[in-house]
């Protein structure tokens, strides 16, 4: 790697490691920052090529602060640039959370650990609920749709070993299924 493909590699993992130690409230939260760091401070991209990324990173799988930061990363070096500018915005989180597990052992037996975490897992079964009630709400109000959905729930809840991408594929083919007969049958009117 050349010396000038470095130095901006170093820059890449520094910018977006301080982004990932200081920013609070997942990937969303970051992307202000990654634009004042990319855009205005740094001039390695233009606001519309953050908008872009955005998009993109909205659309790929995986967390939109670590796809962005690794197309930021391509971008402005490569390959070794995205490796970087990723290593970057996931170490901090790596660090923290591999820090509070060592610290978390030697209390997890304590009565107001365990009270937290009881508290930790109700408030993550409401955000889970309303999960299901903002996608129940965008469903098909059709009784086919509520009927898969119930299938997938009794495959998934009461079938022991029953693989998640087993349920996932059934309900693609029913789904399937069902626009094609929808499809045949607007056809023959």
């Amino acid at each position: 790697m050349k010396d000038g493909r470095l130095k901006r590699c170093l820059q890449l993992f520094g910018v977006f490691f301080k982004i990932g130690a200081f920013t609070f409230g997942g990937g969303l939260a970051m992307i202000p920052l990654i634009q004042r760091e990319v855009v205005e401070n740094r001039h390695w991209a233009e606001e519309q090529d953050i908008m872009d990324i955005v998009a993109i990173a909205e659309s790929t799988p995986g967390p939109i602060a670590i796809n962005s930061a690794t197309f930021i990363g391509y971008q402005v070096a490569g390959f070794w640039g995205s490796f970087f500018a990723t290593l970057g915005t996931v170490l901090p989180s790596f660090i923290i959370i591999s820090l509070i597990s060592m610290v978390l052992s030697a209390f997890e037996q304590n009565t107001y650990v365990q009270f937290a975490f009881a508290g930790i897992r109700a408030g993550v079964l409401a955000l889970l609920v309303k999960a299901v009630y903002t996608m129940a709400k965008k469903c098909p109000k059709e009784w086919w749709a509520y009927g898969i959905a119930a299938l997938a729930f009794v495959l998934a809840t009461f079938i022991p070993n029953f693989h998640i991408l087993l349920v996932i594929g059934i309900c693609a083919v029913l789904g399937l299924i069902v626009s094609a007969v929808k499809a045949g049958k607007e056809r023959t009117k």
